[in-house]
């Protein structure tokens, strides 16, 4: 499998949804990505990740502590 120079260089801006809520001390755990509240007592982790290898890992932190994944999107890529 061959992949463009590229595509390989950008980064991808995710939003994951998880059930509960989570400080803000949680941020550098998640490699400094921003943690919102939703109101509907949900967190919202939200920032760059660089590759897939990378979001495997933060949805392996997110299974570590129990929270219940609601949503994994991606919102944008990043040259």
């Amino acid at each position: 499998m061959t992949h463009d120079i590229e595509q390989t260089a950008r980064q991808a801006v995710y939003e994951i949804r998880v059930r509960g809520r989570l400080d803000g001390h949680w941020s550098g755990w998640f490699d400094g990505l921003t943690l919102a509240h939703g109101e509907d007592g949900t967190t919202i982790i939200r920032g760059p990740v660089t590759d897939q290898a990378a979001l495997h890992g933060l949805l392996e932190r997110i299974r570590d502590l129990g929270l219940p994944l609601l949503s994994v999107n991606c919102l944008v890529e990043q040259a």
